[in-house]
């Protein structure tokens, strides 16, 4: 195998109890599927994260972003979420990089599959739960212990698995950058 950088992060903030409004698309209008305004000022400081040298080698520029579909999938009570291309789409602006939306959640099965045989550095964007629960059981790891479970309240953590030339398995590290007020330093 190749060398491989997965990057994976969730979605920027949603409507909820934590942050109150009702969310906004990017034209500013209401939508409940949409990133209230904590996760666009999210969204905005990924983008200055992995988009330019300033997190150095801990957060390597992606020359592949992956996005959640937002027209696909979903919890059957809400329909598909628009969060995690949102919380990419200023990153993908920056980069010149179109977000690959060719999964949807439920389908991270062959999202991994997608993943694992790429080179480079490639950055995933997706609903905490199934990242917890699909995705990240689903790379292999020999060295560091990836989280079984994401916090509902925690949207501020990167999930990093670097493979190395020639190697089968991923070796694993949580990144906390504390790019917003009231970010954690506690691993997930």
């Amino acid at each position: 195998m190749s060398t491989l950088t997965l990057l994976i992060i969730r979605h920027a903030e949603k409507p909820g109890e934590q942050w109150l409004g009702p969310g906004s698309n990017e034209s500013g209008q209401p939508d409940g599927r949409s990133l209230v305004i904590r996760g666009w000022e999210r969204a905005g400081a990924w983008a200055a994260l992995f988009g330019s040298d300033l997190g150095g080698n801990d957060y390597p520029k992606p020359g592949a972003i992956f996005a959640a579909n937002p027209g696909a999938g979903g919890a059957p009570d809400e329909g598909p979420s628009r969060r995690p291309y949102e919380t990419v789409s200023a990153l993908s602006a920056r980069l010149s990089l179109s977000a690959n939306v060719a999964y949807a959640v439920g389908q991270e099965e062959q999202l991994v599959t997608t993943l694992v045989g790429l080179t480079g550095v490639a950055l995933v964007c997706w609903e905490h739960k199934a990242i917890a629960a699909q995705i990240v059981p689903r790379i292999p790891v020999d060295q560091g212990a990836p989280p079984t479970r994401w916090p509902g309240e925690r949207y501020d953590a990167v999930l990093r698995f670097d493979r190395d030339d020639g190697a089968q398995k991923f070796k694993f590290r949580e990144l906390l950058p504390c790019l917003l007020a009231g970010d954690s330093i506690t691993p997930l």
